[in-house]
C-alpha cells in the first residue's frame, strides 16, 4: 500500500477525491430514490422501472453532447449551470404524486446530470505522473464504488423509513454540496481541454471506439436488467430492505477489487489484464441468477463486485490509449450516452419481465450480456491494439515530464 501513501502525498490528489464525493453519494441515491418514489405513490413496479428508464435514458442521450462541451469549453461555467439544474428537478420530482408528472419530471431531471465523473477522470492526467495513473485510476474507481455503496443503503433506508419522501431531498443537498466544491476546485476550474489534431479520424470513425460502442450496448442492457431485478426480486419476496445488503456487499467488494487491481504491475498491459478479468467476470456473474434476496445473493453480488471493480481500473486505461486526441472528456461520454441509453431500456423492460416472468430471469440475462461483451472484445481485440503495448521506461520518463503537475 506504500504506492496509495505516495499518491495521497502528491498535491491536489485528496481535492479530487473529496470535492465531487458528496455529488457521488448523490447518484449512488438516485436510482433506487427515484424506485421507491414512484413505486410508493403507485404501487406498481413496472412503472418504477419506466421512471429509472427514462430518467437514465434522458441522462444518457444527453451525456455525448454535454462532454463534447466539456471537451471545448472547459469544466467551469456547464457544472455551474447544471448542479443547481438538476438539484432543483430532484426537489420537483419529489413533491410531485402524479404518475404522469412523475415520469415527466424524472425524464427532465435526467437531461440536467452534471458529468461529475465525467469531469474528473481527464483531471488525474493533471496532477499525477504517468505511472501513476493506473493507481489514481483505482482510487478514483473505487471511491464511486464506495458511493455506490453508500447511496443505496441511505436511498433504501430512508425510503423504507419515518421519512419516505427524503431520499430526493438528501440526494440534492448532496449534489449541490459536492458539485458546487467540483465546480469551483482549481484543479477543475483552471483545466484546458486538448486540442485536437488537424485532419484527425471522426470519432465515430474511430474502430475502438466502435467496438466499445458495441460491447458498451449488451453491458448497458444486461445492467438495466440487474438494476431492477434486484430491488424488484426483493419487493416481491417482501424482503425490499435486503436490496440495500445486496448492493452494499457488491459495492464494498468492488473497492476492493479496484484497489488491488491498482496495485498491478504496469508491466501488465491494459489489454490484457481487462481480457482476463472480463472473462472471470462472466463467469462469477453466471451464479446470481439462481440465489435469493438475503446472504446468497449478496455473496454471489460481492464476487461479481470485486471483478467488476478491477474492470473499471483496466476499461479506463485501455480507452485513454485509443482514443483521439482532444476527446479527453466526449470519448467516454459517447461511450456511456449509448450504454447508458440501452441501460435504460434494461431497466423498463427488467421491470416488466420481473413482473410478468421473474426477476430471476432478468439476473440470467445479466450473465449473458456480459458473456456477449466478452466475446466482442475477444473477437475485435485488434482494434484496441494499442492498449496492448507495454511502455519503456525512457517513454515513460518522457511521459512523467510531459505530464508533470508543474506544466500544468
Amino acid at each position: 500500500m506504500n504506492r496509495y501513501r505516495q499518491l495521497f502525498a502528491m498535491p491536489n490528489v485528496w481535492v479530487l477525491v473529496l470535492a465531487a464525493f458528496p455529488a457521488r453519494v448523490a447518484y449512488g441515491m438516485v436510482g433506487l430514490a427515484l424506485f421507491f418514489k414512484a413505486e410508493q405513490e403507485t404501487g406498481s413496479i413496472a412503472l418504477a422501472g419506466l421512471v429509472i428508464g427514462l430518467n437514465s435514458f434522458a441522462s444518457s442521450v444527453t451525456a455525448g453532447f454535454r462532454g463534447s462541451l466539456i471537451d471545448k469549453f472547459g469544466q467551469k461555467w456547464p457544472l455551474r449551470i447544471l448542479v443547481p439544474a438538476y438539484a432543483s428537478m430532484m426537489i420537483m420530482v419529489n413533491i410531485s404524486h402524479s404518475a404522469t408528472i412523475i415520469v415527466v419530471l424524472a425524464t427532465i431531471m435526467g437531461l440536467t446530470a452534471p458529468p461529475i465523473s465525467l469531469s474528473i477522470r481527464p483531471l488525474w492526467k493533471t496532477i499525477v505522473p504517468v505511472d501513476f495513473l493506473r493507481t489514481a485510476y483505482a482510487v478514483d474507481t473505487s471511491v464511486m464504488n464506495t458511493t455506490g455503496v453508500i447511496g443505496p443503503v441511505i436511498a433504501t433506508s430512508l425510503a423504507l423509513s419515518m421519512f419516505p419522501g427524503s431520499p430526493l431531498v438528501i440526494a440534492a443537498i448532496l449534489m449541490s454540496l459536492g458539485g458546487g466544491a467540483l465546480a469551483i476546485a482549481p484543479v477543475s476550474r483552471d483545466w484546458k481541454p486538448e486540442k485536437r489534431e488537424s485532419g484527425a479520424q471522426s470519432l465515430w470513425r474511430n474502430p475502438a471506439f466502435r467496438l466499445m460502442l458495441l460491447e458498451g450496448s449488451f453491458i448497458g442492457f444486461g445492467w438495466g436488467l440487474f438494476d431492477i431485478a434486484v430491488p424488484a426480486f426483493a419487493t416481491l419476496e417482501n424482503v425490499a430492505h435486503r436490496t440495500a445488503w445486496v448492493f452494499a456487499a457488491m459495492g464494498i467488494s468492488s473497492i476492493i477489487g479496484g484497489l488491488i487491481a491498482g496495485l498491478l504491475s504496469k508491466r501488465i498491459s491494459s489489454l490484457s489484464a481487462m481480457r482476463k478479468t472480463y472473462f472471470l467476470w462472466f463467469l462469477v456473474s453466471i451464479p446470481i441468477a439462481f440465489t435469493y434476496p438475503g446472504w446468497s445473493m449478496a455473496i454471489a453480488g460481492a464476487f461479481l463486485g470485486f471483478v467488476g471493480g478491477a474492470i473499471q481500473v483496466f476499461y479506463w486505461e485501455v480507452m485513454e490509449a485509443v482514443r483521439p486526441k482532444g476527446s479527453a472528456v466526449s470519448y467516454l461520454a459517447w461511450l456511456w450516452t449509448v450504454e447508458g441509453s440501452v441501460m435504460s431500456l434494461g431497466a423498463a423492460v427488467g421491470g416488466i419481465l420481473s413482473e410478468r416472468i421473474s426477476p430471476q430471469f432478468c439476473l440470467a440475462l445479466t450473465a449473458v450480456s456480459i458473456g456477449l461483451g466478452n466475446l466482442i472484445l475477444t473477437i475485435g481485440k485488434k482494434r484496441l491494439s494499442a492498449a496492448n503495448r507495454i511502455p519503456t521506461e525512457e517513454e515513460d520518463l518522457k511521459a512523467m515530464e510531459d505530464n508533470s503537475p508543474t506544466t500544468v
